[in-house]
């Protein structure tokens, strides 16, 4: 019973209601004190390169402070935005404010769900989600040092998202979508889940003029597990879904896009 009180008090209580029912039941078989939410049975399949590197033992020790910085901005270019500056675009695209629920997907160790949390304060809550437990590790012990009580780290796939329909005031995807086996089935799980007039936050790939081209691109995509992104492919498929009021910002290699779902168009 104690244990119960305690998932039922914490972050994870209150994300409870907002799992599907079997991920419900396997989560309040969890440990009270457990740092992730593991809702999956195996790993995911990889899909090349770019993947295994964040599924691995070493980049996710570095990643927060030196692999995405660098890496990002390399994307970005000298001029484009820094990680601070990131995740302010991210916290705009997404409208935060106090109260509000938020999903970051393909959540990493935490960093941007950590910014999130805050914005939102104690009223909010805020679930990161990611398939490699490495990842989840490390963030499972920067939350530890935040304190903070309204964040909870998921294991899960983001092609089928564990939580109900209509169950986030925002969804954010950063640095990621390019990795999904079917990016496309990921953005129809993440405005699933959003609730009418719900935020989307996206920032991924975009087709440049350096950019591989002709034959070599569906080459380099198999190779690196990486797809790139039309210029107005995301945009495009945001529509498509019912998005309204989309805005693309490119730097670099990189798109930020946001929109948010026409109000009583959530599944």
């Amino acid at each position: 019973m104690a244990a119960e009180r305690a998932i039922e008090e914490g972050a994870l209580g209150r994300a409870l209601p907002l799992l599907t029912p079997g991920a419900r039941r396997r989560a309040q078989d969890a440990a009270a004190d457990a740092a992730v939410l593991d809702l999956l049975d195996e790993e995911l399949e990889s899909t090349g390169a770019a993947q295994d590197l964040m599924t691995g033992g070493f980049v996710p020790r570095i990643y927060e402070r030196y692999w995405r910085p660098a890496l990002g901005q390399v994307a970005k270019g000298l001029t484009g935005p820094g990680m601070d500056e990131e995740i302010r675009i991210a916290r705009l695209l997404l409208g935060l404010q106090p109260g509000d629920g938020v999903l970051d997907v393909a959540c990493g160790p935490g960093n941007f769900s950590r910014a999130f949390a805050r914005a939102v304060g104690d009223s909010g809550l805020v679930v990161g989600l990611d398939a490699s437990r490495t990842m989840l590790e490390r963030g499972s012990a920067e939350l530890r040092r935040s304190a903070l009580r309204n964040l909870v780290l998921v294991r899960g796939s983001a092609l089928e998202l564990p939580f109900i329909d209509d169950s986030f005031d925002a969804v954010c995807c950063f640095a990621a979508l390019h990795l999904f086996e079917d990016p496309f089935a990921g953005l129809d799980e993440m405005r699933r889940v959003l609730t009418p007039g719900g935020r989307i936050a996206l920032m991924t790939s975009v087709q440049r003029q350096l950019g591989p081209r002709g034959p070599l691109k569906p080459i380099t995509e198999r190779l690196s597990g990486m797809r790139v992104f039309g210029q107005g492919e995301i945009v495009d498929a945001l529509q498509a879904r019912d998005f309204t009021d989309v805005h693309q910002r490119l730097s670099g290699l990189v798109q930020f896009v946001g929109g948010r779902l026409a109000a009583g168009e959530a599944d």
